[in-house]
């Protein structure tokens, strides 16, 4: 066993489930010290026991989203769930907003008592000591807005997380947004030059993700008019999400060279790969499994190539090479198109010399906000790919880790000029936002995606 792999993973768990403790805690004792001033007794019992049982429904939801089993405490399309799963987001972030404001408070303190500290001087027998103001007095006179200043901040950033978490909730959590991108491919034959590809990814068809929703993205999907239509993983969240209902949606998807997919890791989760691939064949989809299929457009071919969710480390934390077992799926007379969940194989897939590669599993983060002109998301911590169109040159090394900052990737609309990048030309991937959520039920800064893919002759 990789023992540091071990630890990481459990200090990881440790500090989540401390994140959970303290800043659940914060709030119970802020609620506490609030009802403890109530002059009526029953209407302090009456919230201190409402409180109680929000509380336990926390718990409960947190351990559910931690197992992803059948059986559910608080069950999944209810709105109770989604205001569970709204408090747990806004109480962690806002505890973490308080802490930074309240750490800014005490630092600026002790900066200016450093300075404000009065310098010692000799005392002289033949005149009375003056006893100097004390610190806190000097700084009370000097600046008595500090204190009604940083309370206000407090309070603000108290709040904030909050009112962010219903506006990601209700307006842009299924607010979708239809992309359209040009891949440029050295030598694509000009016969497919214009083939579109719509992509849909990540749907999570659960309690978060109505059906009805997954139904209106097909239509916007089908009213592009697509050539070919993938889907690449992540049908839902857990085993007790409905594959049927996901699959049975996916189905009305309309293009003429036919209805493709992947596998992600939730339903590796779940346990329902073999599952999700007997739906699609029975819906007269294909859901690719370490398998290829050569398709035909006017004339012409390319190689659609499909893997699940590929692991970068085994259960005992070994690192493994993603795509072990494509290679000999890859043409080399034709394009080639991969399908692929997690996008920290294209590294690989650039090395094997695959031209196009479709991924999600990010979902942009989620949450994304720009401060000095730089974009921060949650998903920087697990991969380079965050979002859109990335290019590597073709049949480039891979890097040892999958996803390491030694690479620098090119962001679109980056497109490859004459010459300059040899005579293999760049290999693309593109990482669908994708249209559901995991985790807290909220989407802000990064609205749900459907995207249309057209190659072009580079």
């Amino acid at each position: 066993m990789n023992w540091a792999f071990f630890l990481l993973r459990f200090g990881i768990g440790l500090g989540i489930l401390s994140l959970f403790f303290f800043s659940q805690r914060f709030w119970h004792r802020g609620i506490w010290r609030v009802t403890a001033n109530f002059q009526s007794q029953p209407l302090r019992v009456a919230v201190r026991v409402l409180w109680l049982g929000l509380l336990g429904l926390i718990a409960s939801a947190f351990v559910d989203n931690l197992r992803m089993g059948h059986h559910h405490i608080i069950p999944r399309g209810t709105l109770l769930s989604a205001l569970v799963g709204l408090w747990f987001f806004s109480a962690l972030f806002a505890f973490l907003a308080v802490k930074l404001v309240r750490g800014l408070d005490l630092l600026w303190s002790r900066i200016r008592k450093s300075v404000l500290r009065p310098q010692a001087a000799p005392v002289q027998a033949s005149k009375p000591v003056v006893r100097p103001q004390t610190p806190a007095s000097v700084e009370q006179l000097l600046d008595p807005s500090r204190r009604y200043f940083f309370r206000a901040v407090t309070a603000a950033a108290g709040a904030t997380p909050f009112l962010g978490a219903m506006y990601g909730y209700a307006a842009e959590r299924l607010n979708y947004q239809v992309r359209r991108v040009e891949i440029p491919i050295l030598n694509l034959d000009p016969r497919l030059d214009g083939l579109s590809i719509v992509q849909l990814s990540d749907i999570h068809l659960s309690g978060y993700m109505p059906r009805e929703e997954v139904r209106r993205a097909v239509e916007m999907a089908n009213e592009l008019g697509a050539d070919l239509a993938v889907v690449t993983g992540d049908f839902i969240t857990g085993a007790s999400d409905p594959l049927v209902d996901c699959v049975d949606e996916l189905r009305q998807l309309h293009a003429p060279l036919g209805i493709w997919g992947c596998n992600g890791n939730h339903e590796i989760y779940a346990r329902v790969e073999t599952t999700a691939q007997n739906l699609f064949a029975q819906a007269g989809m294909t859901l690719l499994r370490q398998e290829n299929a050569v398709i035909h457009f006017k004339g012409a071919q390319f190689n659609l190539i499909g893997v699940d969710y590929q692991r970068e480390r085994t259960n005992e934390g070994h690192k493994r090479q993603t795509l072990a077992n494509v290679d000999g799926l890859v043409r080399r007379d034709i394009i080639n198109i991969l399908l692929s969940h997690n996008p920290n194989s294209f590294p690989r897939a650039t090395e094997l010399g695959i031209e196009l590669s479709l991924a999600g599993h990010t979902h942009g983060g989620q949450i994304q906000v720009e401060i000095l002109d730089h974009r921060l998301s949650p998903a920087r911590f697990i991969t380079d790919y965050i979002a859109g169109l990335y290019q590597r040159p073709r049949f480039a090394a891979s890097p040892e880790i999958p996803g390491s900052t030694q690479e620098t990737y090119a962001e679109a609309p980056r497109v490859s000029r004459a010459g300059d990048d040899g005579a293999n030309g760049m290999a693309s991937i593109y990482v669908n936002r994708g249209l559901g959520t995991v985790g807290a039920p909220v989407r802000i800064g990064v609205q749900p995606e459907i995207t249309q893919l057209v190659l072009r002759r580079a």
